[in-house]
């Protein structure tokens, strides 16, 4: 008897470590798209933020571009949500290609003035500047780059090349709900990736 209950004792143990194994590892699970990992939570500020969804940004139906997730204090599936969340925000892009600064520098600023109206575009034309002399201080971007833009409440939109700040905080809240509508608005870069961004799962 003792040497049976030895055995189912040690059984039960070894599920229990399996489940807790188990547990664990979906608790530190992470998003891939296309080989590169998006975790589950980051930290901007002090936060833990949600990976809200990720997707490949892709020119022309073949040319991959870059992979991008977004982060945020909960998940949300529409943009007007999305903008309207108070909280820190993070945009997380991975470069897949080599780029020109001015070329990415072009691809963004046609993204906020797609989906910005007369009035945003109006109030917001300094920002713009500065948002646009950042890029002139990087000489390019290659793959495996990584790009991060975050919101911080009180602090304003800091963009990051490699874990290092690049360009000016730009304070303006609007603003920063302008660059998120680059992927999120009506006229996206990528409909796809708008979706993916969202929450997606197909």
């Amino acid at each position: 008897m003792r040497h049976t209950f030895s055995i189912k004792s040690g059984f039960k143990v070894f599920l229990a470590s399996l489940s807790f194994a188990l547990v664990c590892g979906q608790s530190l699970a992470a998003t891939e798209v296309n080989g590169v990992k998006f975790e589950d939570t980051v930290k901007v500020a002090g936060k833990d933020l949600k990976l809200n969804g990720a997707g490949m940004r892709v020119k022309a139906a073949f040319f991959k571009l870059y992979v991008a997730g977004l982060y945020l204090p909960e998940k949300k599936t529409t943009t007007a949500d999305i903008l309207a969340l108070t909280g820190p925000k993070r945009m997380q892009i991975v470069m897949q290609r080599e780029i020109s600064s001015e070329d990415f520098g072009d691809a963004f600023m046609k993204g906020l003035n797609d989906n910005s109206d007369k009035a945003e575009k109006s109030k917001l034309v300094n920002q713009t500047v500065v948002f646009g002399e950042m890029f002139a201080s990087v000489p390019g971007l290659k793959k495996g780059d990584l790009l991060t833009l975050d919101w911080t409440p009180g602090t304003g939109m800091q963009s990051f090349l490699n874990g290092k700040q690049i360009g000016q905080t730009i304070a303006e809240p609007l603003f920063f709900n302008a660059v998120l509508k680059i992927w999120l608005g009506e006229r996206a870069v990528d409909s796809t990736l708008k979706d993916k961004l969202l929450g997606e799962k197909n």
